[in-house]
């Protein structure tokens, strides 16, 4: 069955996204090892992502560079999934599916597509309600040393929630910004 990660790419104060979204403060993630992207975008199946920043993606493509403009910055390829309460303002738009139903459906959906390649959440938003029905399988983050100050966190549940996480992987070939796998405690 795949397995559902949690992928993104963070500043050092906790943000997977600039104010409005802006993606432009990920040119300090600095060159990586190189095959990294590559290996990581072959083990995506399916990749699961939010409204608002596929919104942000669109309003922003002309300001994007190579790296934020496609997942995996062009090197991935697979079936992706907007959800969002208004699919059919995005039904011009083949490259994507757009979904309006709860997480759980969406995995079952992809799991379907998936293979045994990794279904990806890439919203922090859809990450959290995954974990509220224990669907995270691994957690896979990628740290650049630059703080932002503002914009979308890795985690923000109102009263607060815990979850605690395993080290599984350290990745030694990347050293300008640092890469781990955790996976949940409570799985």
């Amino acid at each position: 069955m795949a397995p559902v990660t949690w992928g993104f790419t963070a500043s050092l104060d906790g943000f997977i996204t600039g104010p409005n979204h802006d993606m432009s403060w990920m040119s300090g993630l600095g060159s990586l090892a190189e095959g990294t992207v590559e290996d990581l975008a072959s083990q995506v199946g399916v990749i699961i992502s939010g409204r608002r920043g596929y919104d942000a993606a669109k309003a922003q493509a002309a300001d994007r560079d190579e790296l934020t403009s496609e997942a995996y910055g062009g090197a991935w390829s697979g079936t992706e999934f907007i959800l969002t309460h208004r699919p059919e303002e995005l039904a011009d738009d083949t490259s994507v599916t757009a979904l309006n139903c709860s997480i759980a459906e969406a995995v079952d959906r992809a799991r379907s597509i998936a293979g045994d390649r990794d279904i990806q959440i890439i919203s922090a938003d859809i990450a959290r309600q995954a974990l509220e029905v224990d669907l995270i399988d691994e957690l896979q983050i990628f740290v650049v040393p630059v703080f932002l100050g503002d914009g979308t966190r890795i985690f923000d549940v109102p009263g607060g929630r815990r979850v605690d996480w395993e080290l599984t992987e350290v990745d030694e070939a990347n050293t300008g910004a640092w890469f781990r796998r955790f996976r949940p405690t409570t799985r």
